[in-house]
C-alpha cells in the first residue's frame, strides 16, 4: 500500500493546513475562490447571499481540507 497523497500541507505554527501540494488542492482552493467571490457580480442579490455563501463554501473547504490534508495537529514549528 503506497503513502497517501496529500493535497495540503499542515501549517508550521498553530493548527491547520496551509498552502496546497498538489493540483487538486490548487484547483479544490480556486473552485472557493470563485464561489465565494461570483456574488460579487450579482449585484443586489450578491449583497445578500454573499455571507451565507462564504460560511457555507469556507465549511466545504475545511471539510476537504481534513479528508485530503495532512493529519492537523498543533505544530510549533520544524522537529529538530
Amino acid at each position: 500500500m503506497s503513502s497517501p497523497t496529500y493535497w495540503f500541507r499542515a501549517k508550521r505554527y498553530g493548527w491547520g493546513w496551509g498552502l496546497p501540494l498538489s493540483w487538486q488542492g490548487w484547483a479544490a482552493l480556486a473552485v472557493y475562490l470563485a464561489v465565494v467571490l461570483a456574488p460579487l457580480a450579482m449585484g443586489e442579490l450578491g449583497r445578500w447571499i454573499f455571507i451565507p455563501v462564504l460560511i457555507g463554501a469556507t465549511a466545504v473547504l475545511v471539510w476537504v481540507s481534513y479528508r485530503k490534508g495532512e493529519p492537523p495537529a498543533w505544530r510549533w514549528g520544524r522537529k529538530s
